[in-house]
């Protein structure tokens, strides 16, 4: 017969504050097959994971149930306590009295019944629970990383450094993401090339890693330590071997079209290099609007290329890999600014948006560094500064906080009263958040010695009057209602993650929350794991970030790749799916309902199986499955059956 061992946590006030935690182990001692009960005020510390192993050894315990807080919190902290006596671990169960009980009532007598119930619940299930070992399978030590930005760059060197070979892949033609983009960097105002670009170069020399640039991953399969991975290369139509980078092509290309990395502000050519500083500093054809493409004539680029690198005839490529673990670096986009109709998004050419600011302010960007109004090159004696752009806007936007704004903003403030030291730079804004090292310095710096003008409040409109935009707003500090003159004005637009980040979710197998972030295991102690085991997230593809939250969490995310590969064999969780064949019906409901593609028709068998490395025990084949041949390990009907006996009375 089973000795069940019970030990019940205060977590100080968090559940003894609401729970009576001495009736419940009263309660829980006296019920059928629990061989002790005891309770600690802290069961997770050094103390109480002590008595639960003093406990398991004089007992005899052969069962152990933890009442506690989440399982995702502290059950592998248990299972390690329970191992380390001789128990299997999965004897082990957590019975979450917290976030699902004590958090949840006010009443103390309601909290403690249903603490009671919720134990009982995961007695029963833990008497039927079987002994499992994990399953080993071997690690390929060589990692895909996607997205180049300066997230994405971090986690690829911290890699390739540490001896093991790297898959970067960029879907521009060229690394370095946004922080390419901008002129300065907060709060230190260090010139973001003169950061980034020794980087970048690293990144193009580095023996260990393999650089795709104008490529997207186009399907990964497999699991954590082996998978395979698509890769789909366009054609740049430029053979990089022969390329020299002289850039003849593009100084005589006839076509001009509007430029990315200058966000519109200027125009490139229909070949071209990014930026100067690009990486790989080769060109590449826009095949949408290069004329040879889409009229058979020009070729003006081929004729003059003295080495022949223009190649026509190229094509799209798959490149297949294999790999042992993922790093998701993405990035951001900023929300469009035709979605705030009521500000002129798109409509007035002075009324822009932070990236193109920072084009004008950058000594590389379409006027040289010079602070000059897009419509009709004039400086602007007065500048406005628009923040939480749909941002904190649930009504009509996105609810969340961009993080970055308030500063860049003050930086943006800061540069042109250097740029143009007799304009006045005026900011709207509800508060101002300076969360980090040395920000709020920053911040009083711009409002104080540069004078800066802050005004509290956002503005309802902007509108154009008499050649003039306007900006309409009340100051809430006073309450009274400005209609304020500017010559340009400046739009914190809201961080919003990468376009195709969601699609590339699907394809990943990983979940986002609703906002199209990606998720991660925990935000506290697993912040750069995602919910599948493998997959890691670096940078802006989690949350809005500023750069050195970006490099640290690159380098986060590598030292959990490099703590992978320093093992030959992964230990893959035993709690997932399993098929009895003689329950099995092949109707094959269960492979289309499963969304990691952990389950296969055996043809001679006739029968369903389950790759148990794919696994990744979510229960939907469990609950499709109308013969009962699919169950879940130690998560079975007949357990499942009987804690619900115990919650409806037995």
């Amino acid at each position: 017969m089973s000795k069940v061992g019970v030990f019940v946590c205060h977590c100080g006030h968090n559940i003894g504050g609401t729970v009576d935690i001495p009736e419940v182990v009263k309660r829980i001692g006296e019920y059928p097959g629990v061989e002790h009960c005891e309770d600690h005020k802290y069961m997770c510390s050094e103390p109480g994971q002590n008595l639960i192993r003093k406990r398991i050894d004089e007992k005899g315990l052969d069962r152990v149930v933890v009442a506690c807080c989440s399982p995702s919190l502290h059950e592998e902290t248990f299972r390690q306590v329970a191992e380390s006596t001789g128990l299997n671990r999965y004897l082990l169960e957590i019975a979450n009295i917290r976030e699902q009980c004590s958090w949840v009532h006010s009443d103390k007598a309601e909290a403690t019944r249903k603490a009671i119930t919720l134990i009982k619940t995961i007695i029963k299930k833990s008497l039927l629970n079987d002994m499992l070992n994990p399953p080993a399978i071997p690690v390929i030590p060589k990692a895909l990383v996607i997205g180049a930005g300066i997230a994405g760059i971090q986690a690829a060197l911290d890699i390739a450094n540490s001896g093991y070979k790297v898959i970067l892949v960029e879907k521009s033609p060229s690394i370095g993401g946004h922080m390419a983009q901008l002129s300065e960097t907060f709060p230190t105002l260090d010139c973001s090339q003169c950061i980034l670009t020794p980087r970048m170069v690293e990144v193009g020399l580095h023996r260990n890693i393999d650089l795709y640039t104008y490529a997207e991953v186009d399907e990964i399969a497999g699991f954590a330590g082996s998978f395979k991975v698509k890769i789909r290369k366009k054609p740049r139509s430029v053979d990089m071997a022969k390329c020299t980078g002289c850039g003849d092509c593009f100084e005589k290309c006839p076509v001009k079209v509007p430029s990315e990395f200058d966000c519109a502000l200027s125009e490139r050519k229909a070949i071209y290099v990014p930026f100067p500083q690009a990486v790989p500093n080769k060109p590449v054809i826009d095949r949408d609007n290069c004329l040879y493409f889409k009229k058979g004539k020009c070729g003006v680029c081929k004729k003059v290329c003295e080495t022949g690198a223009i190649d026509y005839e190229q094509e799209e490529e798959i490149i297949e890999e294999e790999v042992g673990a993922v790093v998701v670096a993405t990035g951001y986009e900023l929300y469009p600014v035709e979605k705030i109709p009521e500000y002129g998004g798109g409509k007035h050419e002075d009324v822009i948006n932070g990236l193109q600011f920072e084009r004008l302010l950058s000594a590389s960007g379409p006027t040289q560094g010079k602070v000059l109004r897009p419509s009709d090159g004039k400086v602007p004696k007065r500048v406005a500064f628009v923040s939480c752009v749909g941002s904190r806007d649930p009504e009509h936007h996105m609810p969340y906080c961009s993080k970055i704004c308030c500063m860049y903003m003050a930086k943006h403030a800061l540069l042109y009263k250097d740029h143009v030291p007799d304009g006045e730079a005026v900011i709207f804004s509800i508060d101002v958040r300076t969360s980090s090292k040395d920000y709020e310095e920053f911040f009083t710096r711009a409002k104080d010695e540069a004078g800066v003008i802050y005004i509290r409040g956002k503005p309802s409109r902007i509108i154009k009057q008499d050649g003039k935009l306007q900006v309409w707003a009340v100051n809430t500090l006073n309450g009274k209602h400005l209609k304020l003159d500017c010559d340009m004005i400046v739009l914190s637009m809201a961080t919003i993650p990468s376009e195709d980040a969601l699609d590339l979710a699907k394809r990943l197998r990983i979940s986002t929350n609703q906002h199209g972030f990606f998720s991660e295991a925990h935000p506290k102690l697993r912040p750069v794991e995602s919910l599948v085991r493998g997959f890691y997230l670096a940078g802006c593809s989690q949350a809005p970030k500023d750069i050195p939250e970006c490099v640290a969490q690159g380098s986060a995310a590598a030292s959990k790749v490099l703590e992978m590969f320093s093992k030959k064999e992964l230990l893959t969780e035993p709690l997932v799916a399993y098929v009895d064949e003689d329950l099995c019906m092949a109707c094959k409901t269960c492979i289309e309902v499963c969304p990691y593609d952990a389950r296969e028709f055996d043809e001679q068998k006739k029968i369903v199986t389950v790759n148990e490395a794919l696994c990744q025990g979510c229960g939907s084949c469990v609950v499709a499955c109308s013969s009962g041949a699919t169950q879940q390990r130690n998560l079975a009907d007949e357990q499942l059956l009987r804690m619900v006996e115990v919650i409806f009375g037995e």
